[in-house]
This record gives structure tokens, C-alpha cells and sequence, in this order.
């Protein structure tokens, strides 16, 4: 085992995840010693056990995967109040090839192809959105599965929590990516102000759509039809959120993009008010209610919608950026 392979301390040890409501995640990564190393580190993982999911027949041995269409899976347990399933996300495509099919690292087969399985459609929704999203990165098209869990039978007992029992074996991971942090969007200098503040700070309108999830009109708020360089943040923290480059026109009325800089900095959660049922985005810090996200967006772009007030909103054009602190962000614009 190389340097980069070198198995991390494991942060969950000692964590009572006990009175936790867990939740559940199947992923396929390559061979599944390495994949379920790496996710037992990641905080908020409460259990984790490797198995053999989505084949044609019961109770496969591992000998077998070649001809059973079983793929090496490991299932995650987490605590959504400490972990995201989009951060275990985020960590699982530093780790894969995400266009190779049937191939991880040295291993080839159809047992070591990509995947991500779930049981709860929400997780689902989630999961589609956060793939579409790194789908718009490349011109070359994702293999890894996005489906339904339908079957995952544990493997055996010598493979659960293989390298904590054999630390020199083989590994296809890179453990050092664990202590490279993702991109995060808590960051001390966007904090969001009290209720008082906030009433004497925003307008009217930017009070009821940020703090009571308030819609404006369209085609009459001030970001609609905009096409000025720069970015937007949250009116309320000043947290970043979209850059002009991903802005596009979608004929609603609502300032509308493609993706929001980090998918960390935005929060989804269902909304089924109004007798709709739809995907609300909210901002990480200050929770203020943006708008809403649909899957009619442009193809080209990762084909979602991000539906936005504008009073949700504050602009900071392109050549404002860099003195407002945001020029970390210009190459986005300009892209």
C-alpha cells in the first residue's frame, strides 16, 4: 500500500450515533475494500458493511459475481445532521472514474462497475440532480448507474472491514483526497443577521421571499431579464451562490440558471405546498428561501432550472467583484 493509499484515522470512532435517525446509501466504487475504507472516515458515516447489489440471482458468493451481474457495493449508513448525502457524493466522485465501465483502478468486470443505488425516491431526486449537474462538467458521458436498490445480499464475513484487519492490502483508493476539503460555503465571514436586522436591512419584499418563502411576481423583479457580467449572493449573508455565466433566459419571468457555483452552497428540500410537488432551494448559511429547481433547463447545460427571486438576490457586477471579496469567483464569470 502506497503513501497516498495509507489508511487515515477514523474520525466516527468514539461518536455515538445511537439516537441518530440514520440514513441509507448503496456505492459501487471498484473493489470494495478500498471504497468501504474511505467512507467509514468520512464524519457523520455511522456503518458501514460491503455487499453485492443489483443481480440476477440470490444469495451470490464471491466467486460467482462474474456470471450473477452483482456489483461490489458497499452500504453507508450516515447521519444526515452531520453529513449530506450530496457531501458523500461529492467524496464518492473523487475516488471513481465516473466513464469507465466496468473498471476501477486494476480491476475488470462487470462486479467492478460504478454505481449509486437508493430505496427513497427523495434521496433519488437528489441523487439525479447532483449526477446531472457533473454530468455539465465533460463532453464525455458518466457510466456510473443511478438506480433503485433491488437486491444487496452482505458479502462474506473476511471481506467486512478488510483493510482495518489487513492494512497492507490491496488498495485502489486515494486516502490523502480525505484531508483535501471540499469546497464548503461555511465560511465565518457570511453569517446571517438576526430577525431584527434582517427587517431593518431588506425590503419588504426581500424579507417576505427570504424569511417566509414568499414568491415576487414575474417578469416585474429586478434580476429577470439582467445580462450583466458578475455575481449573485444571498441578500441576506452575502453568501455566493450563481455567476452570470450559467444565467439563462427561460421565458418564466424569475432570473433562472443552470447550477449554483457549489452544489454546498445551496440546500434542496421537498416542497409540496400549494398542492404542487417540487424541489424548494434554499442557501446553505442563511437558509434564506431562494426559489425553486425543475429538470426543463437547457440539456446543454445539465438540463435543471434554477428558478430564483431576484428579491432573494443581491448583483455584484464583474468589475465590483474582486474588491467585494468574490475574486476567487471572476474565473467562473468569465468562463
Amino acid at each position: 500500500m502506497s503513501n497516498q493509499n495509507k489508511l487515515t484515522d477514523n474520525p466516527n470512532i468514539g461518536v455515538d450515533y445511537s439516537k441518530s435517525k440514520l440514513k441509507e446509501i448503496w456505492l459501487a466504487g471498484g473493489c470494495f475494500w478500498g471504497v468501504e475504507a474511505y467512507f467509514a472516515r468520512i464524519l457523520g458515516v455511522a456503518q458501514t458493511d460491503v455487499g453485492y447489489a443489483n443481480g440476477t440471482t440470490e444469495n451470490p458468493s464471491y466467486n460467482d459475481l462474474h456470471k450473477t451481474g452483482h456489483t461490489e457495493t458497499v452500504h453507508v449508513k450516515y447521519d444526515p445532521d452531520k453529513v449530506s448525502v450530496k457531501t458523500i457524493l461529492n467524496y464518492y466522485f473523487k475516488i471513481i472514474d465516473p466513464f469507465s465501465v466496468n473498471r476501477q483502478g486494476n480491476d475488470i468486470g462487470t462486479q467492478y462497475r460504478t454505481g449509486v443505488f437508493y430505496h427513497d425516491e427523495e434521496d433519488g431526486t437528489i441523487i439525479k440532480k447532483f449526477v446531472a449537474a457533473q454530468q455539465a462538467k465533460y463532453h464525455a458521458t458518466i457510466a456510473t448507474e443511478i438506480k433503485l436498490l433491488d437486491n444487496y445480499y452482505p458479502a462474506e464475513d473476511y471481506h467486512q472491514d478488510y483493510l482495518d484487519k489487513n492494512p497492507n492490502g490491496y488498495c485502489h483508493i486515494d486516502f490523502s483526497s480525505l484531508k483535501t476539503p471540499l469546497p464548503k460555503a461555511e465560511n465565518p465571514q457570511y453569517k446571517k443577521p438576526d430577525t431584527e436586522e434582517l427587517k431593518k436591512s431588506l425590503t419588504e419584499v426581500q424579507f417576505r421571499v427570504t424569511q417566509q418563502s414568499a414568491t415576487e411576481p414575474p417578469f416585474a423583479n429586478e434580476y429577470w431579464d439582467s445580462h450583466e457580467k458578475g455575481i449573485y449572493v444571498d441578500v441576506a449573508t452575502r453568501e455566493p451562490l450563481f455567476v452570470s455565466s450559467d444565467k439563462f433566459d427561460s421565458g418564466c419571468g424569475w432570473p433562472s440558471f443552470t447550477r449554483p457555483i457549489d452544489e454546498n452552497m445551496i440546500i434542496e428540500k421537498q416542497d409540496n405546498t400549494h398542492s404542487n410537488n417540487r424541489i424548494e432551494v434554499r442557501s446553505s448559511i442563511g437558509d434564506s428561501h431562494l426559489g425553486h429547481v425543475f429538470n426543463d433547463g437547457p440539456k446543454a447545460g445539465g438540463g435543471l432550472r434554477y428558478c430564483i427571486n431576484s428579491a432573494s438576490l443581491k448583483f455584484i457586477s464583474l468589475d465590483e467583484m474582486e474588491k467585494n471579496g468574490y475574486g476567487q469567483f471572476v474565473e467562473l464569470v468569465n468562463k
